[in-house]
């Protein structure tokens, strides 16, 4: 349960939910949207999504305020996608770096039009600042960033500075190893893919997940009805049989009862005199 507002904070912003640090409140929205578009909420859920599958005792998270300093709540940032490793999976409602122990290790910004400035300049130099390991930053539509940037850019803070990583191109795509994550990434359409690079298999965005579940669970279903359906026709097949058994045997009792009248009267005409019958 988040700590209650004083009660002039509380009067002034009543549906604001934060976190109070030695008397000081560090409120858990900046009542800014997540996303500008759908293909980049898209993204941002998508890579949150994968991260989480693919990293365990890591806090992955979608837009959560960052608080760098201890006592002052107006130094804050909210990326799109972090990532710390090995601080555990549960949920916290802003990421104060000093309770943390250190910043994030993996920042990504998804560019809109509103935002790619901010993701090239004034966020990159905050996140140096920070000292966040590495900056991602990924446009989904591809047409936001000036002429000639990459829509996919992975930097590494060295001496301060962000240098790009190296890249290769995979399937028409740049293709960037992220040291800290251990992932290989590239751009899938307007989404980000990781990517095991021991066993080069990518990691499955949560809706292929359901879908194939969705297939696996259709595909069980029409075998239960085939097999249903074939043990419904055996039964029938068998039930027509034991009717054609009964149907044979009834001719066969008629036959020999027919058969013994035939022979009975045939007795009864060698018996009576001249032939005639009894």
């Amino acid at each position: 349960m988040p700590t209650p507002l004083p009660a002039a904070a509380a009067s002034a912003a009543p549906n604001v939910h934060a976190a109070r640090v030695q008397d000081v409140v560090y409120p858990c929205s900046d009542g800014k949207p997540m996303a500008d578009n759908m293909w980049q909420a898209r993204a941002i859920m998508a890579a949150t999504g994968d991260l989480e599958d693919a990293l365990s005792d890591a806090l992955v998270a979608a837009d959560i305020l960052v608080y760098p300093e201890q006592g002052n709540n107006r130094n804050k940032i909210a990326p799109d996608v972090l990532v710390a490793l090995g601080l555990g999976t549960h949920e916290r409602s802003s990421y104060l770096v000093w309770e943390e122990g250190k910043p994030p290790d993996w920042v990504l910004e998804v560019a809109s039009p509103s935002t790619q400035t901010a993701d090239r300049r004034a966020k990159r130099q905050r996140y140096a600042e920070i000292g966040v390991p590495e900056y991602w930053l990924f446009a989904p539509k591809g047409n936001v960033y000036p002429r000639g940037t990459p829509r996919l850019q992975g930097l590494a803070l060295v001496d301060g500075r962000y240098c790009p990583l190296p890249s290769q191109l995979a399937d028409g795509e740049r293709m960037i190893r992220s040291e800290i994550l251990g992932l290989d990434v590239y751009a899938e359409g307007k989404l980000l893919r990781f990517r095991d690079p021991t066993t080069g298999s990518p990691i499955r965005h949560r809706p292929e997940i359901k879908a194939d579940d969705e297939r696996r669970r259709a595909a069980v279903e029409r075998a239960e009805a085939r097999i249903e359906q074939e043990a419904a026709q055996r039964k029938a097949a068998e039930a027509e049989a034991e009717r054609a058994e009964a149907q044979a045997e009834c001719a066969k009792a008629r036959r020999k009862a027919a058969e013994a009248r035939v022979a009975e009267l045939e007795a009864a005409l060698r018996r009576s005199p001249a032939g005639h019958p009894p």
